[in-house]
């Protein structure tokens, strides 16, 4: 097991229960290969099931997060002890070459000396495999040690605010895995303050469906074009959950208490008149603020509100481009 692997086992760095959402995600893809053999009205079914799901999974990323790991305990974590070599086997061995007693029948046969000689090479053998498992013993050691010193040079250096080990604890935990499948991509930055700033692709035209899917009474498939009202909503709400799901990813694996995150998209830039991929949402997310909102029952849109942020939407004509929250403002009360 690597470093990564401790990290997890120790810090139980494992998915949180999964939400209905992605349970029910695996269960449609299983069903899936069943497609082709559904009748009209099964496929209809599962059409909408599709579409709902993927509806509730991008409104609530926030509601699901990696377990925190807790860096400090890794300081008080001993460091582990270089195993002694033992002579177990060899000292069993010894012993039955002692307590040999020939038998009536081993001197009647003249088969004493053969005996005597197989319990001395056994005596020999014994020690061969004590020292086999001692280095054994020792290489394991040797791999625990170096994974132990390690993780205690990561830890007290993400606490002390180190910038080049947050950059190599984000890029080997990978946190933002299950956004990435969504579509959008991410780049993560630290200035001179210390500060983390991530910047989120959203890629929201891809993401974000343009049809809505229904049943008839009849039960056969409805299709019609999303009102760009009901648009816009499902792209603010995903913006805001990816946001907010990304700074508790940060907070999962870091030791910061602020960390900035950005979302980008592609608008119409009015001056060029050509699409730029441009900030929609800039917020700062305070740990302490983020960990005492209820994530199961907010809304993902309105809980911008418990944080500096810049953010300029409107239900009828959706995001516009907005200036990213400026770090400097900040960075006395992030952690050095």
């Amino acid at each position: 097991m690597g470093w990564k692997g401790t990290v997890r086992s120790i810090g139980a760095a494992v998915r949180t229960a999964e939400r209905e959402s992605k349970r029910r995600q695996r269960e449609l893809e299983k069903r899936r290969k069943e497609y082709e053999r559904m009748q009209e009205l099964e496929q209809a079914a599962y059409e909408v099931e599709v579409f709902e799901n993927h509806i509730d999974i991008i409104q609530s990323l926030h509601k699901e997060c990696s377990t925190p790991i807790k860096w400090k305990e890794f300081l008080i974590k001993e460091q582990p002890i270089k195993p002694e070599k033992l002579d177990t086997y060899e000292h069993n061995a010894r012993q039955k070459a002692d307590n040999y007693k020939p038998s009536f029948i081993d001197r009647l046969f003249k088969r004493e000396e053969k005996i005597r000689q197989k319990l001395k090479a056994n005596i020999e053998s014994a020690f061969n495999k004590d020292t086999l498992e001692h280095n054994e013993n020792i290489s394991k050691w040797e791999q625990e040690l170096k994974e132990w010193e390690k993780i205690t040079a990561l830890a007290k250096s993400l606490l002390n605010g180190d910038r080049k080990a947050k950059l190599e604890v984000i890029e080997d935990m990978a946190p933002f895995s299950e956004i990435s499948n969504l579509g959008s991509s991410f780049v993560v930055s630290i200035g001179d303050s210390g500060m983390v700033e991530a910047t989120i692709h959203i890629h929201g035209k891809e993401i974000i469906p343009n049809e809505i899917k229904g049943l008839l009474q009849s039960g056969k498939l409805s299709v019609k074009k999303m009102p760009q009202g009901k648009f816009n909503e499902l792209y603010q709400d995903y913006v805001c959950s990816s946001a907010l799901r990304v700074a508790n990813e940060l907070f999962s694996i870091l030791t910061d208490d602020l960390v900035i995150v950005t979302a980008v998209d592609e608008l119409l830039n009015t001056k060029t008149g050509h699409l730029e991929e441009l900030p929609i949402l800039s917020a700062c997310i305070s740990r302490s603020t983020l960990e005492s909102l209820n994530l199961e029952a907010i809304d993902p849109s309105d809980s911008m509100i418990n944080f500096v942020h810049n953010m300029s939407f409107k239900n009828t004509k959706g995001f516009e481009p907005v200036s990213r929250v400026k770090h400097e403002i900040f960075a006395y009360a992030s952690k050095q």
